[in-house]
């Protein structure tokens, strides 16, 4: 195997500024990525840059964007360009979650998951796609493992992340000779603040995660370091023969 290194890589990371996003930006810049952060806050987005820039040396490019807005995803994809050059690795982690089944439902909530969980990630790639084309890039997208299995708590949410599968594999068949790869990564409960933005106190959200744990096989939470270093993997020329796979991180879940 070749050593996991993607020095002169340019990777752009959606929803950079926290969590999986925020995780995986650091753990690439210690394996010398130039970067490209991308999120909605400016302070926290800042804030991550400096921390790549202190563990390699090169300045990332943060770019505060809302990916729901098309001129705002084609601005995204002309700076990276216009900045780097070239764009060797799209990283689409950027989503957002409602909490809520088909009886407690509206379509603000529907439309607000499927705009940034599908129309944002089919859009960004759209238009990365010729530059990834050019440098025999891949693609990672950060989905989840309620893209398969049925649960009553996030139905548009889970909806999105299957549309995401099947997009991944989609577009890992067209792009396949092209020499891109396309791949997704699916977690399942990951602690980080994408749940505290549901409107559950911190209380709530921790009960909740106690519930979760105690139900994997594993018995324990997921790391967002974790999920970092499986699409740090995909990404890298470890996985040169890996295109089109959905691959479950999940404690074990998806076995019951």
């Amino acid at each position: 195997m070749t050593n996991m290194s993607f020095t002169d890589k340019v990777i752009l990371i959606t929803g950079a500024s926290s969590g999986i996003g925020a995780t995986t930006a650091i753990y690439l810049s210690k394996q010398s990525a130039k970067l490209v952060l991308v999120g909605r806050k400016e302070g926290h987005l800042k804030k991550i840059a400096l921390y790549c820039e202190k563990a390699n040396g090169i300045k990332p490019l943060p770019i505060t964007a809302d990916l729901t807005e098309d001129a705002e995803v084609q601005k995204v994809v002309q700076e990276t360009i216009d900045h780097f050059g070239r764009l060797d690795v799209l990283i689409n982690n950027a989503g957002v979650i409602e909490m809520g089944g088909i009886k407690k439902s509206n379509m603000e909530m529907y439309d607000k998951v499927m705009g940034t969980n599908m129309r944002a990630v089919y859009q960004l790639t759209m238009l990365a796609t010729p530059h990834l084309i050019e440098s025999k890039g891949n693609i990672v997208n950060v989905s989840c493992v309620w893209s398969t299995k049925p649960s009553t708590m996030a139905l548009a949410y889970n909806i999105s992340k299957a549309a995401l599968d099947q997009f991944t594999k989609c577009v890992a068949l067209e792009l396949a000779p092209d020499g891109v790869r396309v791949n997704a990564v699916n977690p399942g409960f990951v602690k980080t603040n994408l749940y505290n933005d549901t409107g559950l106190t911190e209380e709530q959200v921790d009960l909740f995660m106690k519930n979760v744990t105690s139900q994997t096989p594993l018995k324990k939470m997921i790391e967002a370091v974790e999920v970092s270093a499986l699409i740090a993997y995909l990404a890298s020329d470890n996985a040169k023969s890996i295109t089109g796979g959905c691959f479950p991180i999940d404690n074990g879940r998806l076995l019951q």
